[in-house]
């Protein structure tokens, strides 16, 4: 399915500001990538999967312990609405702003009893931003962050802002502004700093204080624009990450923002969950052990039973064989086979009515069957038999009778059924 990802601007009442939005055929190749104003977007295509992204500097995090049985089956009604009360208290300590102005999204598959991520936003800010979108003919089906402190956890990722972010320091500690000057040199715009750490993210300017503040040995992620600015920093090589990439990997996030009153109506929580859970093993670089194994699994399988069918299969030819062999052993008269156990029967018959001995399905045989499970003085009005079928006319007997008659012939071998005013009693299945 086509994927729009659409980053939201920090003001959206400006029709200038710049978007990024990148277009992915399957939502997981690179397509197209701009930067443009919001009236400049892509048009929105009917089948389309708009994704938005919400700007690291319009989050904040905070880690809380859910109480048991807070966790609600829908982000809708009142399980949704008690869950929401309970963060506000968790979070009042936490928060500069009121709980009631914030937008507030629990991480992928939160549980209770063990600190989980709490994301915090402006409510009004997102609202309109979405509005802006919608009225530009883009309805958004998911809401993620930019990063997370899970994704940032163990790489340190320099890019370019569209927008200076607002960032007053990390973890109380000061931090210095952007070194413009050296940053115009290089041909690029300003340079953000980002780490995800155990209390929380960091997002500041580039600069030295920053650097010094960061683990020596964590690798370091950087966009095209920005690398030598950073390696410069760093002192040390960086890895290169082109922005549309760093907005594909942030769609395919498990995180998903659009809780409480934001919650998609349309779209069930669970199932979208799943999705993106499935979303991200087939397309995760760490889970490609996992899918080769999967692939290996099914291969094997495929190749255990057609061998399994093909033993099988020689198994049941060599069984025909062996019965084919006993029945043109036996009775070499037989020119062709066609049914060996049939023909077998039917030989097996004929020299039993030759030599006088009784057969199961001769006349004889049936009507002493029939007559030692018949009501006493039983007789029928008329005897029919015809290529070893019995049909045995007279007076209807009631349904018990009838079906204890049945069930004792089908001990003995024989099929027997009422039929309008007669028996049909022969041997083998039911007619």
């Amino acid at each position: 399915m086509l994927t729009l990802i659409i980053t939201l601007p920090l003001q959206p009442a400006d029709p200038a500001a710049l978007l990024d939005c990148v277009q992915s055929p399957d939502g997981r190749t690179l397509g197209q990538h701009v930067s443009v104003p919001l009236a400049l977007l892509p048009a929105p295509a009917r089948q389309a999967d708009v994704v938005a992204i919400v700007p690291l500097q319009a989050l904040s995090w905070h880690l809380v312990t859910l109480p048991p049985g807070s966790l609600p089956r829908a982000w809708r009604g009142d399980g949704a609405r008690r869950l929401r009360a309970i963060l506000d208290g968790l979070l009042e300590d936490q928060l500069l702003d009121d709980p009631a102005t914030l937008h507030l999204a629990l991480q992928p598959q939160p549980q209770t009893g063990v600190p989980v991520w709490v994301a915090a936003c402006d409510r009004v800010w997102l609202s309109n931003a979405l509005a802006a979108l919608k009225q530009a003919g883009h309805n958004v089906t998911r809401i993620v962050p930019e990063s997370s402190p899970q994704a940032l956890a163990e790489v340190i990722e320099v890019t370019g802002e569209l927008n200076t972010p607002q960032v007053a320091g990390w973890m109380g500690r000061p931090v210095d502004q952007p070194d413009d000057a050296q940053a115009a040199a290089m041909g690029a715009g300003p340079a953000v700093v980002k780490l995800g750490t155990r209390s929380g993210m960091l997002v500041a300017p580039l600069s030295a204080t920053a650097v010094a503040l960061l683990p020596a040995d964590t690798p370091v992620v950087a966009e095209p624009a920005v690398a030598a600015l950073a390696e410069r920093f760093f002192q040390r090589p960086v890895t290169l990450l082109q922005r549309g990439q760093r907005l594909l990997q942030a769609a395919s996030s498990p995180w998903d923002l659009a809780q409480f009153e934001f919650t998609n109506a349309q779209r069930d929580p669970r199932w979208a969950a799943f999705s993106q859970g499935l979303q991200s093993f087939w397309r995760a670089p760490a889970w490609r052990p996992a899918r080769w194994a999967l692939v290996l699994l099914l291969v094997g399988n495929v190749i255990g039973l057609n061998a399994w069918a093909w033993r099988t299969q020689a198994d049941l030819s060599a069984q025909r064989q062996a019965v084919r062999a006993v029945l043109t052993d036996t009775f070499p008269k037989i020119p062709v086979v066609v049914d060996a156990p049939l023909q077998m029967a039917r030989e097996v018959a004929t020299l039993q009515r030759a030599s006088g001995a009784s057969a199961g399905g001769d006349l004889e045989s049936i009507l002493s069957s029939f007559s030692a499970l018949a009501p006493v003085g039983y007789l029928p009005e008329a005897i029919e038999f015809t290529a070893n079928e019995l049909r045995l006319s007279g007076a209807a007997l009631g349904s018990a009778e009838q079906a204890r008659i049945v069930t004792g012939l089908q001990a003995q071998g024989l099929s027997a059924s009422w039929q309008g005013q007669q028996w049909l009693i022969r041997a083998g299945s039911a007619p």
